[in-house]
């Protein structure tokens, strides 16, 4: 009798019990839809499957890092894939590296998931950074001529690092655009007195770091404004990983609305498109792009899953410090989200890049369509 092949695990930390939050659904598909496309090519180390384990931390820190412990205790575990909340995975940086359990972040942009003091690093991230990302919201402000920039961003990690990349940037072009920098707690329900002071202080554009909840309130509340009081807004991609549309209540088409991303299938290379599009048929059901909420998530997830599975093939091993170091050697990945030559290298642990980066509206389905492809 043979040897019971065992399985390579990849566990994900996400908030599934999240209420109307769609990032953890989605970096789930890509996750699985990855590991089905890597298993029916054999799977790793001459023939073991990929396997996914997951669990919920419903984006609290403290679940987050009970979470990390467990999974560090599963025989085979590979590496842990992290989700949309940059403050739980920020939260998990000591842990991390104090087990030597890899993450491979698909969502978070916090500047410091990927920008601390230990070395090696076990933070890997194919998602957006708010260095990236702050400078192609604020570009797209000067594109329409802005003036004086309404910053809205939550008193937590991830507004943090967003104010730093602003005041990087402008400070780093010599801009004459001004910032009014406003924060606020998750869980604040009424906007307006935060709007009206930026509108007292004479601002032109608002630039907003939410998530799904709060960015529909401000959005509702802009809406109901006279239409010469309602400002752009330009928003970061927190509200795409939730039921940002229906939260709305219809309102996002009276508002000039924008919000960055990294990933479109609009813009994925057709034949790695196809291919995933079939195994999303025979696992999910879905024949159209248009029905896959959160593509972001959707398309790092797949991508990272490719990474891993050719570090882990690179290190001949499932020990994870074998399997840190072969990431920084893997070359020649073709994913949904870019053709990746060198992913990661010595203290470079972001695979993408500035120019990965673009603007995208929500178009009359909902759907978020890229602002240069029709």
């Amino acid at each position: 009798m043979s040897a019971e092949i065992k399985p390579v695990y990849i566990g994900f930390d996400g908030a599934f019990g999240l209420k109307n939050s769609t990032s953890a659904q989605a970096i789930e598909k890509g996750l699985t839809i990855g590991i089905a496309e890597v298993n029916a090519r054999g799977g790793v180390l001459g023939g073991r499957p990929l396997k996914l384990l997951t669990r919920d931390n419903r984006s609290v820190p403290a679940r987050g890092v009970e979470n990390i412990k467990l999974f560090a205790q599963q025989e085979g575990l590979v590496a842990v894939v992290g989700g949309r909340f940059s403050p739980v995975i920020l939260s998990e940086i000591d842990i991390l590296h104090d087990l030597k359990v890899i993450m491979m972040d698909a969502w978070g942009s916090a500047d410091g998931i990927t920008e601390h003091t230990y070395s090696p690093s076990y933070a890997f991230r194919v998602s957006l950074r708010d260095r990236f990302a702050m400078p192609a919201m604020l570009r797209h402000a000067q594109k329409n001529n802005a003036k004086r920039i309404a910053l809205l961003v939550p008193n937590t990690g991830w507004g943090r690092s967003n104010v730093n990349a602003a005041e990087r940037y402008l400070g780093e072009i010599g801009s004459d655009m001004t910032t009014k920098v406003i924060w606020y707690n998750w869980g604040d329900k009424d906007f307006s007195g935060f709007y009206r002071i930026f509108q007292d202080w004479g601002a032109d554009t608002l630039v907003m770091v939410a998530n799904d909840i709060e960015g529909s309130l401000v959005v509702r509340y802009v809406a109901s404004l006279p239409e010469d009081q309602r400002m752009p807004i330009i928003s970061h991609w927190g509200i795409t990983g939730g039921q940002f549309v229906e939260a709305c209540q219809g309102d996002l088409a009276k508002v000039d609305f924008s919000v960055v991303q990294t990933f479109s299938f609009y813009k994925a290379e057709p034949t790695i498109r196809a291919t995933f599009m079939d195994w999303a048929k025979r696992l999910y059901g879905i024949e159209r792009i248009e029905d896959i909420d959160s593509p972001v998530g959707v398309g790092h997830a797949y991508d990272i899953v490719q990474i891993l599975a050719r570090a882990i093939d690179l290190a001949s091993s499932t020990n994870r410090p074998a399997v840190r170091d072969a990431l920084e050697k893997v070359t020649a990945i073709k994913g949904l989200v870019r053709t990746y030559d060198k992913p990661f290298g010595p203290n470079d642990y972001d695979a993408l890049e500035q120019d990965n980066v673009f603007m995208a509206r929500y178009d009359e389905n909902g759907i978020i369509r890229p602002l240069d492809v029709e």
